[in-house]
């Protein structure tokens, strides 16, 4: 499948579609504490999507049995809601993808319960300004690597290593489509972007080393050397100027 170029009619119904995950993800923000389990951090995003007449777009996706992923300190993406307590001081990452109308938004935010390190703090910071930088690189007439590249330079230029094996990737009806985005690359390569593109972008960034595992459960994807990892994404349409954000979370 190559890659799709949507309408400004397709766009407005992603617009719609990423409202409701915007808004569910800064709700989510706003809730979590101490105490909590990861289920009721799910309950809450299953709320929410009723409350919008959207669907989940995880949930039963190759199998997955929840709305939300619910990732835990060294837990990088596509942990499971459960039981688990979350506790004061920890990372908690959470991704979320909805479906309205036939489109799809999708993003994802790392937040910390409570008081946490300053090496966490700087961890969640560095991430969320590298979305940032991908962002501003992400224009008409730019290179696809052109964002994988100021990805991986601003990580790495605050010294901590960008995920390779888990990218970012195109969106619209379906929740992946072409292209994928690596975070990582030289500049200068790849497709020519351009007007209509809807990309979902999403850094995920390690204190430790870049390498993964996944864990018994066949799903949570963890650091290898059980260092943190953080993870921030948006999705975004390509405009004939700076790229719109159409899941605009608020933290």
């Amino acid at each position: 499948m190559g890659i799709i170029i949507k309408s400004a009619t397709e766009i407005a119904a992603m617009r719609q579609a990423g409202e409701v995950v915007a808004s569910t993800l800064t709700k989510l923000s706003q809730e979590i504490k101490a105490g909590m389990t990861t289920l009721q951090l799910d309950d809450i995003a299953v709320r929410e999507l009723k409350k919008y007449g959207a669907r989940a777009s995880f949930k039963g996706y190759n199998g997955y049995p929840a709305s939300l992923c619910v990732s835990i300190d060294d837990e990088i993406v596509h942990g499971i809601p459960g039981e688990r307590v979350i506790r004061e001081g920890e990372l908690v990452s959470l991704d979320f993808g909805a479906v309205l109308n036939g489109f799809q938004g999708d993003a994802a935010i790392t937040v910390g319960v409570g008081k946490i390190s300053p090496k966490a703090q700087k961890l969640i910071a560095v991430t969320r300004e590298s979305l940032d930088a991908g962002i501003s690189a992400a224009r008409a007439g730019a290179h696809l690597s052109d964002i994988s590249a100021a990805v991986q330079h601003y990580v790495e230029s605050k010294g901590f290593s960008i995920v390779r094996e888990y990218c970012g990737h195109g969106i619209g009806r379906q929740m992946h489509e072409d292209p994928s985005i690596p975070n990582f690359g030289p500049r200068g390569q790849g497709p020519i972007l351009r007007k209509g593109m809807t990309l979902a972008l999403e850094p995920m960034v390690n204190i430790g080393g870049w390498k993964t595992r996944v864990k018994r459960d066949h799903w949570t994807v963890v650091t290898a050397d059980g260092s943190l990892s953080a993870h921030f994404e948006k999705t975004i349409a390509i405009t004939e100027g700076e790229a719109e954000v159409l899941t605009d979370w608020k933290l």
